[in-house]
């Protein structure tokens, strides 16, 4: 039986999630995430920004958890 790795774990693929302080706005964690994503940090700024405003602040303790938690 040959079992293959597709996708699974981030450890054996190399791709972990860091907050990217050196490009960050603030704490890092959007541009992290856009770097870990591979979309433009501008947009991962935008959707917290709208999500913040819609979501009646609550992307705020989201993103600060991030920031807290990672790296």
């Amino acid at each position: 039986m040959n079992i293959s790795n597709h996708g699974g774990n981030d450890m054996t693929t190399g791709r972990t999630f860091r907050l990217d302080k050196a490009n960050g706005k603030f704490m890092g964690v959007c541009s992290g995430i856009a770097n870990y994503t591979g979309w433009d940090a501008n947009l991962i700024r935008i959707g917290f920004a709208l999500g913040t405003i819609f979501g009646f602040g609550s992307l705020i303790l989201v993103y600060l958890a991030i920031g807290l938690i990672a790296d």
